[in-house]
Order: C-alpha cells, then structure tokens, then sequence
C-alpha cells in the first residue's frame, strides 16, 4: 500500500527539521503491507509572563512622540485620513443630491419618531441635527445614516412613560406632551412639566446608552454583538415593529387611550382600541385613509423602479406638507377636535446636564438600547462596506455611535443609531463619503431655524401613517419565513420565538428571550451532533460519510467514526451511546457477559485456575482444552480489531472529554480492539500528551494520526503482524498438542 499524504510531505521536507521514522516493530520486510509513522517538529512555545506582556503592551500604549499623536486622532478621527483625498469633480455632488433628498424623507420621520419615543418633536430634529454632523467626523462608513430609528425610539419611549407614571403624570396629559416645551411646574416635581420631564430622562438615558457604547468601543468587546445573529435581530426587529404599529393605532383613529407598559402591553392595547372604537375621531381617520393610500402605492413604486429612478419620489414630505395646508386651513383642531403637533419652537436650546439622580433606575433599560444601537449600526456598516469595496472598524464604529449619543445628551437629542431605510435610500442616491451627512444636517438646519412652526397644524394621524409605512421592511419577513425553514429549522424557530417574545412580552425581554434560546440551541447542537461511519472512496486517499454518500467501501475489521463536534461535560454521554450504537460493538456488555461466561466456567470445572486471552484467541493449559470447549470461556468474537475516531470536527477536548476518550480507549482494549485518533488540531494533541492518554501502551504517543488514512495504513499493519505473530505462536504449541494426545 502506498505512503499516505503526510509521509511524502514528511520525505519531501526532511532538510527543514520534519522527521520519520518506522516502528521497529513493524518493517516493510515482513509483510507488503507498509506503513510509514509521520513525527513533526513543533516550534518552542514564546514562554513569557504576564508581567513582561503587560508592561510590553504598557511600552507600546504609553509610546508618545508626533508620529503616535497624529496616528491617534487619525485613528479616533477617521475624516482627517480621507477628507484631504476627497475628490470635490466626482464626488460631490452625489454626496450633495443624497443629502438633500434624505433630509428631506428625514424632516417627516424626525417628527413622527419622536412622537413615537414619547418626546415633543422639536428633539427628533435636534437628535437627527447633531448625529449626523458628529458621525461624519467619527464614522468608518460611508454610507451610514444615523438619526432616529424606530426599535430604539419605541424602547424610549417604553422607558420614559414608565419614569412618567413613577414621577405621578398621569396619561390624562397625553395631549400636552405634544405642545411647546413649557417648564410651569405641575403634578408636584416643583420643576418642569410632563414634557420636560420626559425629554430629561430622555437625556439621562442617552447619556448613558452613549457611555455604554464608548466602553465597549474603548475595551474592544465587539464581540458582544456576535451573540445578535441575523435571525434573532430579524425577529426582533419585526416584534418590535407590531408594537410600534400597535401604540400609533390611537392616532391613526384619534382615540385617547391609556398607554400600556410591561407583559401584555400588545394585547392590553389591542382591547382598548376595540373597547374606545366608538369615540373614533372620523376626521382623523379619513385623513389617515386617505394619506395611507397615497403613500402606500407611491412607495411601491419607488421601490419598484429604484434601479431606473434617479431619486424616489418625496411622497411622504408632500402628504405632510398639504395635510399640514388643509388642516390649517379648514381648521381640524377646532371644528373637528383633531390633535395636532402644536407650537414647534425654533432655535436651539441652552445646553443642559443629564440628571444623574436617574441614573440609577435608567441604567438596565441603557443597556439593551446601547446593544441593538451599536449592533444595528456595525451590521449595516460592514454590509455597505463589503459592498463598496472599503474596511470598517467595528470598535470604531462603536466609539463613533456612542459619541452621537453621549454628546448630543447635553443638546436636548435622545438616543440613536443607523436607521436602516434611511441608510438604503442614503446609498442608492449615490452618496460617496459622510459629505452627505453634513448638507442633510444643513437641511435640519434650516427646520430648526425657520420652517418648523409652520408643523403646527399638521395632525398627529398623518405622523403615525408615516411611522407605520416606514416599517414595512420588517412586516415584509414573514413572507421571508418558509424560505428560512428550508435553509435553516434552527433559525426559523429562534426568528419566531423571538418575534413573539418581542411582541408579546416586552421589546427588552423579547431581546433577552432571544439571546439565550439561541444560545441554547446551539448547545442542543453540539450536545447531540451529528456522527457517523465513514468509508474509503476508491482509489484514494479520501473517507466520507456512508449514510450520505453512494460506493464508498468499508475497511475490513475496521470503524471509522466521525464526531462532528467538540468533545466536552455535556455531550459525553451522547458520545459514548452514539458510538456504541454505530460501530455495534459496546465493551462494556461484552466485558460483563465474558465475566459471566468465566465465571460459569470456573463453576462448571469446579476450581478457580484463572485463563487468560490474547486479543485473538485464547490460550490455557492442555488438559483444560481437553475437558472444556474454548467457545465456553472465550469472549464473543467481534468482527473489528481497530476503532478509529476522527477528530477533525473538534475545536477542542476537557478534561472529561479527555476522561472519555481514555475510557473508551481502555474498554475497547479489554475486548481486544484497540482505539486510534486521526486528524487532532494542535491542542486536542497537546492536552492528549499532558493528559496521558494511551500511556500505557508501548506505542501510546502514535495513536494520534495527521490524517485517517494514516490511522487505517497504521492499523491494517499492526493487525498483519499480530496475525504473523499469532502463526508463529500457534506453530510452536502444536507439537505440545500432538505429543498430549499421544499420551491419551
């Protein structure tokens, strides 16, 4: 048989340290069957300690000269390194036309999503302002637009109307929360009104979802978003979009319903929209009919021909604008009691300081709100980056995110991240850098200065039709599910079972449901994964899976079992019955029924003279032949005198994986099959060899193999010479025989 991979390597490499050599006991001469051993040369470990590694990273970070400083506001200020490349001829005025126009999709959303996060909305203006001017300076991505987003805005929202009800505003001042921004005292706070408290813990928060963000950003733990999976922020984001579309259905049929809060909130709210059906304002929801069937088709459309259109069609600013004209003109809020955005002052407000007071009860809602920003924000980064051809820094984008968090806290903006429609129609306009952030700040800018008083009139319905409409990309998932359940049952159920979480419990325990039933599958999996036999593909080198693959031949007297996971505490057991039952062969009920036979034995002769077996045959003294049959002492034959385990799915090994393996290896032997491992990565060998396994034997540190064929040429050679061995020793008993029956 000839050299397998790893001995021609080893023959080819033999000047570069790699060595070979030949068991002694096993030399081509005796049999044609050969096999060569393959040894490689490891390098020495860097053995250094931790005291000389943090002070070597201590050197590196404490490294101060100019060259360092530059580097460092180049790395923390991203727009320093490509702001003097920027090509003004070519890309400039895509930056220009990609601004503008999601500036202006961005003023309706600015004000409807901070109806949707409890806030008046002048602060979605100002949220949107200052985010996009601080990400242009921070930011790695091109395309990113950061602002309001809806998830983020509802969570906001959830949280501020909680501390509301704590503080003692009832919902019976719903209303005011959408009128001017007055600081008259009421409901016994001594300091501001409804709406000054909610945009103050608004900023308490932001503050802190900034600070979080940066932490995570500064300790490079961008690891955590690894654990949000696609499926799971799927579902997540489609839960949260119900419950968005639930909370905006009082507006859209102008009812005054009182908010709910906690587990059942969905359902709570669904019963009071049926319960208050009759107080429907009819001139609310005519409005709402009439601006959802424009935009509807209108959005469909520019979806639809996005490729051939230059720009899609501003629809939902135009329905704003005349819905805005007719409400002012005909008078709603007074002839016919519709709720409107009220006065929107102009203008910036002086600078204020979180309320560290709030901090306290606000800093479990920061966190699944800082989790889902940066994890929204880094996903869309590096989609958008693969995509255009330029690297992302995930930790800097990180850091760049909670900058336009925490800063834009002292400027009356709540929390934000990228807003994932935004962002599509921020790149399919032809941006090119964050050039078209700042002119969609600039058009903010002149809302803020001039044009938002003239939101007074326009009606809360028209703002909650905008909320909804935008969320269709999320609805849009369930038609995505039967095509998930044929990729993916696994991650069809976590998509469901976090979308219903979501929806059904609360949007943070939703997130939290998610996480850890996806981490509990994929302990499922790697407790019950999958196992096999493998076969020899013929004429080569290769062994795969017999169950899925056709003509692949056995190896006589020898099973290849494959385990496609890491051998740990909790699949051991699985470990030990799945390959029992493939391989047929479980030494532990053969140990105990060849107990039982030798015990039956020595009863039936009536003395306790012990025997002994090889592994192939048994051997006890002539008399005792004579008087009792070897099929009446002999363990069960066995059609296998080699198992050979291949570890090549195994990422690693514990200590009582470890444990396993030697059991496994010690049962096996006593049944007279012995056990090999093939295809170890470096630390399964390692721990192999501190471990011991296999240490008793007289070859244990070569029952580790580079591949299974080297396993199988080892095993096919070893069992050649224990058959020559055998002969040999049979030849020499047979005269004894002879001579015994002679004497009969």
């Amino acid at each position: 048989m000839g050299r397998s991979p790893g001995a021609m390597e080893d023959a080819s490499s033999q000047k570069s340290g790699q060595s070979k050599d030949t068991l002694s006991s096993l030399t081509p001469q005796e049999s044609p069957v050969r096999f060569i051993h393959v040894r490689l040369e490891e390098y020495e470990p860097v053995d250094l300690s931790s005291r000389d590694l943090i002070l070597e990273k201590a050197r590196e970070v404490c490294k101060c000269n100019r060259q360092t400083i530059i580097s460092f506001f180049c790395h923390l200020f991203p727009v320093l390194d490509w702001l003097p490349h920027y090509h003004v001829k070519t890309q400039l005025l895509g930056d220009v036309i990609s601004g503008l126009l999601v500036g202006i999709v961005a003023i309706p959303q600015s004000i409807s999503y901070s109806l949707l996060a409890n806030q008046d909305p002048i602060y979605g203006i100002y949220t949107n302002f200052f985010c996009n001017i601080i990400y242009f300076a921070m930011a790695t991505s091109r395309h990113n637009f950061v602002g309001s987003f809806g998830v983020l805005c509802l969570m906001i929202g959830q949280s501020v109307n909680r501390h509301l009800q704590l503080a003692g505003y009832s919902d019976d001042n719903t209303g005011s929360l959408l009128v001017g921004n007055s600081t008259s005292p009421t409901n016994g706070t001594g300091v501001c009104d409804r709406s000054c408290y909610a945009i103050t813990v608004a900023l308490s928060l932001s503050f802190l979802v900034g600070l979080y963000q940066i932490l995570l950003g500064v300790l490079q733990l961008g690891f955590v978003s690894v654990y949000l999976s696609e499926p799971l922020l799927s579902g997540f984001v489609t839960g949260s979009s119900l419950t968005i579309i639930t909370s905006q259905m009082k507006y859209l049929l102008g009812l005054k319903i009182p908010r709910h809060e906690g587990v059942g909130s969905f359902i709570l709210t669904w019963v009071d929209l049926f319960g208050y059906i009759q107080n429907t304002n009819i001139c609310d929801l005519v409005t709402s009919l009439i601006a959802l069937a424009i935009i509807v088709p209108v959005k469909e459309i520019n979806d639809r021909y996005k490729d051939k259109m230059k720009a899609p069609f501003p629809v939902e600013l135009l329905v704003v604008i005349v819905a805005t004209v007719l409400s002012y003109y005909f008078n709603f809020e007074e002839r016919y009691k519709s709720a409107v955005c009220g006065a929107i002052p102009t203008g910036f407000r002086k600078p204020t300081l979180p309320d560290t007071k709030l901090f306290s009860s606000l800093a479990v809602d920061a966190l699944p709100i800082a989790i889902i920003g940066f994890a929204m924000t880094v996903s869309l980064a590096e989609i958008f980056g693969k995509k255009h051809g330029y690297a992302v820094r995930a930790n800097q984008e990180m850091v760049a995110i909670g900058m336009c968090n925490l800063i834009p806290s002292f400027f009356y903006c709540f929390a934000s991240s990228a807003a994932l429609t935004k962002t599509l129609l921020k790149e399919s306009t032809g941006t090119q850098t964050q050039i078209s952030g700042l002119v969609t700040s600039l058009v903010l800018l002149l809302v803020l200065l001039w044009i938002a008083p003239l939101f007074y009139s326009l009606q809360t319905s028209i703002l909650g039709v905008v909320t909804i409409i935008n969320l269709r990309g999320g609805l849009r998932k369930f038609c995505d599910t039967p095509q998930m359940w044929q990729l993916s049952k696994v991650d069809t159920v976590v998509w469901w079972m976090t979308m219903l979480a979501s929806t059904l419990i609360t949007t943070e325990i939703g997130l939290l449901v998610g996480v850890c039933f996806a981490l509990l599958c994929i302990i499922f999996r790697t407790q019950r994964p999958r196992a096999t036999l493998l076969g020899k593909v013929s004429n080569s080198e290769i062994y795969e899976d017999q169950s899925t693959y056709k003509q692949l031949s056995s190896i006589a007297n020898m099973k290849i079992f494959r385990f496609e996971a890491s051998l740990y505490y909790a699949n051991k057991d699985y470990f030990k019955t799945v390959l029992y039952q493939k391989t047929a062969v479980n030494p532990t009920l053969l140990a105990a029924k060849h107990q039982r036979m030798e015990a039956q034995a020595n009863a039936d002769t009536g003395h306790s003279k012990s025997f002994f077996c090889t592994r192939f045959h048994c051997l006890k003294p002539a008399k005792k032949r004579a008087e009792q049959s070897p099929a009446d002492v002999c363990p069960p034959s066995i059609d296998m005198h080699t198992l050979i385990i291949d570890c090549g799915a195994m990422q690693f090994i514990d200590t009582v994986g470890l444990s396993v393996l030697k059991e496994v290896h010690h049962d096996y032997k006593d049944i007279g099959v012995q056990v090999l491992l093939a295809n170890c990565n470096p630390s399964i060998r390692h721990l192999l060899q501190q471990g011991g396994w296999a240490s008793n034997t007289n070859c244990g540190s070569q029952l580790a193999f580079h591949s299974v064929h080297d396993a199988v040429q080892f095993a096919e050679r070893w069992y050649h010479v224990q058959q020559e061995s055998k002969e040999k020793k049979d030849a020499l008993l047979d005269p004894e025989d002879l001579d015994f029956q002679a004497s009969l």
